[in-house]
């Protein structure tokens, strides 16, 4: 099996190049509109600053925006109290870092949040610009490392799936066309794909075996028209878009605005020199997957090559 993954740095600097256009998203809460105005301009260079004037509202823009870095919220709102709605963000958003400020004294509910894990720091009113700033980098980085944390036990936990999926469909298979489908549902569950297909190769041209797996509609097969699998095969090194509509490559090519598939990760599964097979990930949104994922994903295709092999041995 080729171990070597030559064209990794290519997808890194994609990827790098892309999260250098996002920001965190930074959702701030406060009743009174100057306030509210007020740390939306402290933070809008560095954030992609959401805002609400109630806990209501707070809960409202979560359900559309979904998961934020860091949580601002005032204390003293009405409808409901800045660590009563804090508090009902935590079960949805357990790594976003939560802020409270507060004007008055109210030791014993602040207290109360801090200890149970729902709010990170507390700041007086009114504020220090320069003091909040550094309270807000600090949740920032706390954030970060949450979130590296959580993202390695999933791709510890998805690694485990996926090799224990392979290994399962080499010794239950009775047909090599069986293998397909169950290993491209779990790659497509896994690293959560709008759509993933498995197409055996023979000769260097790709076979009319396949298995597919969908998340919502139907997935067509167009890959003996892509040019991402046509290299893939030829060259035998992953080929990937991380935006295809940003992509010059691929702007004319008319299944990708057909299918909606904005980003494509194609592997070639390889053994000795040979493509057996390829593997094709597709998602409805550019391409947020790490490169250590990209690299597990190559390095779990191995393993389907050997599932290939074992089960045309035994039939």
């Amino acid at each position: 099996m080729d171990n070597a993954i030559p064209e990794l740095e290519s997808i890194r600097r994609q990827l790098m190049s892309l999260e250098r256009r996002k920001k965190p998203k930074m959702l701030v809460v406060d009743d009174e509109p100057d306030n509210l105005d007020l740390l939306y301009r402290t933070f809008r260079r560095d954030f992609n600053v959401l805002k609400a004037e109630s806990g209501v509202h707070a809960l409202e823009v979560l359900a559309v925006e979904g998961e934020v870095a860091v949580i601002i919220s005032d204390q003293r709102m009405p409808e409901m109290k800045g660590t009563e709605f804090l508090s009902k963000t935590v079960p949805q958003f357990p790594d976003t870092v939560r802020i409270i400020l507060t004007g008055f004294t109210d030791i014993e509910d602040l207290v109360d949040a801090i200890n149970s894990g729902q709010v990170y720091k507390y700041i007086t009113k009114p504020w220090d610009p320069i003091e909040l700033k550094g309270v807000v980098q600090r949740a920032t980085e706390t954030y970060e490392l949450l979130k590296q944390r959580t993202e390695e036990l999933r791709r510890a936990q998805a690694q485990t799936a996926l090799l224990s999926t392979v290994v399962h469909v080499a010794q239950a298979a009775s047909s090599l066309e069986d293998c397909l489908e169950p290993i491209a549902e779990a790659f497509g569950e896994n690293f959560l794909a709008d759509g993933c297909i498995l197409q055996l190769v023979q000769g260097n041209t790709l076979d009319s075996g396949q298995g597919i797996y969908s998340a919502d509609a139907p997935v067509s097969n167009w890959l003996a028209q892509d040019p991402l699998a046509q290299e893939a095969i030829a060259s035998k090194q992953m080929q990937v878009s991380v935006n295809v509509p940003a992509d010059t490559n691929l702007s004319g090519v008319e299944h990708y605005p057909a299918s909606g598939v904005q980003a494509h990760l194609i592997i070639p599964i390889t053994y000795r020199s040979q493509v057996l097979a390829v593997l094709s990930l597709q998602w409805k949104r550019p391409l947020q997957l790490r490169e250590d994922e990209i690299k597990l994903i190559h390095l779990s295709a191995q393993q389907i090559a050997l599932a290939l092999l074992s089960t045309r041995a035994a039939v």
